[in-house]
């Protein structure tokens, strides 16, 4: 992730790969009119995206500079470490195993927390908003509830610690 605005983002194709990639969008390069396009069909279909503030694309030099400005693999990496702690505290807290076996391997900076059965997901959610203004996303798939915890550079170990303080009275005894 570089930090950089909305579209900013780039997408390189070997020339040979070019075109087995369909677009997830398709917007007025896909089929252009006579007298319109590049020639080049991947970057036609590709490229038109509506609207278009070339801004954003400006950005990334400093984007990149900033990431290494700030030892931006250094900051990745507590987060990672940090997601880690907050995973084996909820599943010491709620008794349910972790959904990875391995988070060396498995877990970035992004992880989903089981909830017990019977715990209204939703009604946590909101509840921790509403009362402790701790946003953070809910989710279910096959019957079991998730929250889901993004930790960020931006995030403080402060921060961790007040939802995990807040977590813990949901799940006491």
């Amino acid at each position: 992730m570089l930090m950089a605005p909305k579209g900013a983002a780039f997408l390189y194709a070997r020339r040979d790969l070019q075109a087995k990639l369909d677009p997830l969008v398709v917007s007025w390069g896909y089929a252009p009119e006579p007298g319109y396009g590049s020639g080049n069909p991947f970057l036609d279909y590709h490229e038109w995206q509506g609207t278009r503030d070339l801004a954003a694309f400006l950005s990334v030099p400093a984007a990149i500079d900033f990431q290494r400005e700030q030892d931006w693999g250094h900051v990745r990496a507590r987060c990672r470490g940090l997601v880690r702690v907050i995973q084996q505290e909820v599943s010491e807290m709620t008794g349910l195993a972790p959904i990875c076996a391995n988070p060396e391997e498995w877990l970035g900076q992004i992880v989903a927390l089981p909830l017990p059965a019977g715990v209204d997901g939703a009604a946590l959610k909101k509840r921790l908003y509403d009362e402790y203004r701790i946003e953070i996303p809910y989710t279910q798939f096959d019957g079991q509830s998730f929250l889901r915890l993004s930790v960020q550079g931006y995030n403080t170990e402060a921060e961790l610690d007040y939802f995990m303080n807040t977590l813990k009275t949901f799940f006491e005894d």
